[in-house]
């Protein structure tokens, strides 16, 4: 079976921290090569990606990979931050630009994820294992495709060890990004995000925001189920489990499950595949 890794996001509440205890003892049955921990930047949020980094290692015995993002910190409070994981003995280290906080007026010192990559490898050069992000159906916010590319290209050249992608579920656009990222002499792994389908309302308000297209066959059935919460699950878990046995069939990597810190709907998929 494929190596794979869980996407977890740092929980506020009593409620919420019981939640991913509960999910992380479940997927890690699964022996993940390592779990991410998706960043709250700026002021006490970024506390609890430290903290909940902290628990899975600690508590769960997870190999972590902390995201980081230029977006809300000083190049002190990043250098800050990176030498308590190196201390933890964190060696992953996610690297992404990442969206401004709502109500923050500053973007912080870094603008770009280039620009965090090269200051990790300036600051602990050798230490990081550094994955950055790829875009199979482009970032939204790139004015071309030949743009986006050549932005993953420099990141890939300034460090970065690995690609993961936003998450998609036309299998066709991940088998050509890796092609063309492949001719522009990118050879590290493009590791493809999956997204578990649970709730269609939330992905559908996600895919929207970040760009990813949801085929209109897939829109249209789960539409037809209505209120029918089990329907939408089940459709759910066959979509993406033969989405990911296309992707293992084509050669991936790995894959790396976006869990919403549920694993329901990833161990759905996971029986399927046969993991």
């Amino acid at each position: 079976m494929l190596p794979l890794s869980f996407e977890f996001f740092p929980p506020k509440t009593p409620d919420q921290r019981e939640a991913l205890t509960r999910t992380a003892e479940m997927l890690k049955s699964h022996s993940p090569d390592y779990v991410s921990v998706t960043f709250g930047a700026g002021g006490s949020t970024l506390s609890y990606t430290y903290d909940t980094v902290v628990g899975l290692r600690q508590i769960q015995g997870l190999e972590v990979a902390p995201h980081l993002s230029c977006l809300g910190g000083t190049r002190e409070e990043i250098r800050e931050l990176l030498q308590r994981y190196v201390d933890l003995g964190c060696r992953r280290i996610v690297a992404l630009r990442g969206d401004m906080p709502s109500g923050m007026a500053t973007a912080g010192e870094f603008r770009h994820a280039i620009d965090l990559v090269r200051f990790i490898r300036a600051e602990f050069d050798g230490y990081f294992h550094i994955e950055v992000a790829g875009y199979p159906e482009f970032h939204p916010q790139a004015r071309s495709a030949d743009e986006d590319l050549r932005h993953l290209v420099q990141k890939v050249a300034a460090g970065a060890n690995g690609v993961i992608t936003q998450y998609f579920f036309n299998a066709e656009a991940y088998e050509r990004f890796v092609r063309d990222v492949r001719a522009l002499g990118v050879t590290v792994p493009i590791v493809p995000g999956i997204m578990p389908i649970g709730n269609f309302s939330q992905l559908k308000r996600f895919s929207d925001q970040c760009g990813a297209e949801i085929p209109r066959w897939i829109e249209r059935r789960m539409q037809s189920y209505g209120d029918d919460v089990e329907s939408i699950r089940e459709l759910g878990a066959d979509v993406v489990s033969a989405l990911c046995q296309r992707l293992i069939d084509a050669g991936a990597p790995s894959l790396h499950f976006y869990t919403l810190n549920r694993a329901k709907a990833t161990l759905n998929i996971l029986e399927r595949i046969g993991a």
